[in-house]
């Protein structure tokens, strides 16, 4: 049984948060300043956590803001609450879901059994890892052959939300891994023009679909799937095939799916399916079946690597106190900038290409968890809720957005993320590149807590007139999370760290950071809004709005 939320702004140690905050701005922020007087600071706010290395120290807190943040954590019991969470209670009350995307990751021996439900997920997870590894071999080997008996070449995965976003994250961020000459292609988007440029060039002779919904009812995806195996009949006819279509779709149509009837009704061998579970939601799935792309485009082993990254990170975070916990801490400090700084927007940004699709993996992960108005219980929230995420990779945010971050009007909080080693070192004469790279890594960070003051300005000789437009106030806060290597581990630490600050934040503000109904008002509307392009009566039951738009929609038509 799930304990009613306590209000957050009602407890002693939020109320001493306020307090701390008031005494700040009575007493001015300067990073420069904190520096200077505490030469232990670095130390303190700096955290090795798996293969990764963590300096909050640019963060907007003190030694006392810190230790009120643990204390507002223990108060709203976020100890206990991460124990349910690994134990299997249903912490989605919406849904009355356990929460257990952690047991994806978890090694057979590690703990024994863990029984939910009556279920051994553990077991129950490495059943269906083993059957998408054999299967994975299968293809990449050549066993695995299209109907005319040809090796596969290219997949293309349809899903959308947490069935694409993760798999398309992890694919590009570990390129360098690829290694069975199989490229893989994602369609996520209903329009059309997503699965006509995923295709352009494909054989269909060689080409493997993967079509990846739980419910195998998903709008999109499955529109985009009968698309696609309209593609794939019409190309190998168009090649010669004389054989059945159903012939055609068991040999380059498989699921990632638990409803096997429709499955078998689409034409795919339900012994090709590939299921997952209720207590997965779709953005903490990347590491279930809807990975089997990743699994054949970098083997098992790559997958185990991976799968071992989100683990290191969750033993982490499971066993280390509050005040030694540098995620825990992440969340809080997210907390403090989100509820007592009013900052809506948090940028994430990696300086390393790879990860260019990060910050929109993060969006979801982030938006859709905690972008919540009601709490756990079904009462309004008491404090504002979410973080809006956005960001870019590496050099190319600088020369794009972050005027406003360095002088604009709003704190935005950063979290910078890096490698010290490269997949591809070059050199441009004598200047490492990387090197180059790495130093704007660290000059942003350094630029947003310490700014530029009028006086060093004037010192350049700039006309006093111009002075103050070229001044840096400082005091921007970020976050430093430096790794070694992107690696599939790493990727999967880096992952599970911001898995975890989601909950963090979550159990500060009192909701159920695992449902999702905020998607489902509009995929209801579109199912009653689109007859309405063709049929008056339809028409006639929208909005004036709506109706106005379609109007629009009919007299330009093609």
């Amino acid at each position: 049984m799930i304990a009613e939320p306590i209000n957050v702004t009602q407890t002693r140690e939020w109320k001493k948060l306020k307090q701390d905050y008031e005494d700040l701005q009575k007493q001015g922020i300067s990073l420069k300043k904190w520096f200077k007087e505490d030469p232990d600071r670095v130390n303190k706010l700096s955290f090795d956590v798996a293969d990764f290395h963590i300096d909050l120290s640019k963060n907007l807190v003190t030694d006392q803001i810190i230790q009120d943040l643990v204390a507002l954590a223990k108060a709203m019991h976020v100890e206990g609450r991460r124990a349910q969470m690994f134990s299997g209670v249903h912490l989605n009350t919406t849904e009355d879901r356990a929460v257990l995307h952690t047991a994806l990751r978890r090694p057979v021996s590690d703990e024994g059994e863990l029984i939910v439900d009556g279920q051994d997920v553990v077991k129950d997870v490495h059943e269906v890892l083993d059957r998408m590894y054999a299967f994975a071999n299968d293809v990449r080997l050549g066993k695995w052959q299209g109907v005319t008996g040809k090796k596969i070449t290219d997949v293309v995965s349809i899903g959308i939300g947490g069935s694409d976003l993760g798999p398309v994250m992890v694919y590009e961020a570990l390129k360098p891994y690829a290694n069975a000459g199989i490229a893989v292609h994602y369609i996520s988007n209903i329009d059309p023009n997503d699965a006509a440029e995923k295709l352009k060039g494909l054989d269909p002779e060689t080409t493997l679909v993967i079509i990846v919904s739980k419910t195998f009812t998903t709008l999109e995806t499955m529109t985009n799937a009968r698309e696609v195996r309209t593609w794939l009949l019409k190309g190998l006819k168009a090649q010669g095939y004389t054989g059945s279509d159903a012939d055609a779709t068991k040999h380059h149509f498989v699921a990632v799916s638990t409803n096997l009837k429709a499955v078998a009704d689409f034409g795919i061998d339900p012994n090709n399916a590939f299921g997952f579970w209720s207590w997965v939601g779709g953005r903490y799935s990347v590491d279930s079946a809807v990975g089997l792309s990743l699994i054949i485009a970098f083997g098992p082993k790559i997958f185990e690597d991976f799968l071992d990254g989100f683990h290191t990170m969750d033993t982490y975070f499971v066993n280390t106190p509050i005040e030694e916990n540098a995620v825990m801490l992440m969340g809080l400090i997210n907390v403090w900038y989100n509820n007592f700084f009013g900052a809506e927007s948090h940028a994430i940004l990696p300086y390393n290409q790879y990860l260019h699709r990060f910050p929109a993996y993060l969006q979801q992960l982030t938006m859709e968890s905690n972008g919540k108005s009601t709490r756990w219980d079904g009462t309004p929230v008491t404090t504002k809720t979410g973080e809006i995420f956005w960001g870019e990779a590496g050099t190319n945010g600088q020369h794009a957005f972050y005027q406003l971050i360095h002088q604009g009007t709003h704190l935005i909080p950063a979290d910078f993320i890096a490698f010290v080693n490269t997949k591809n070192p070059t050199k441009d004469g004598d200047q490492d590149i990387h090197e180059l790279f790495l130093g704007n890594f660290l000059a942003q960070t350094k630029a947003l807590a310490f700014g530029k003051t009028a006086d060093e300005v004037r010192r350049e000789g700039t006309a006093e007139w111009m002075v103050p437009a070229r001044c840096f106030a400082g005091n921007r806060p970020t976050t430093s999370i430096f790794g070694t290597d992107l690696t599939p581990k790493t990727l999967g630490e880096l992952i599970a760290l911001y898995e975890h600050i989601v909950f963090v934040e979550g159990s500060i503000w009192g909701i159920d950071s695992f449902d999702q109904w905020g998607v489902e008002l509009g995929k209801q509307l579109a199912k009653q809004i689109t007859p309405a392009f063709h049929d008056d009566k339809a028409l006639a039951e929208q909005d004036a709005s709506t109706q106005a738009l379609i109007r629009f929609y009919r007299a330009h038509r093609h």
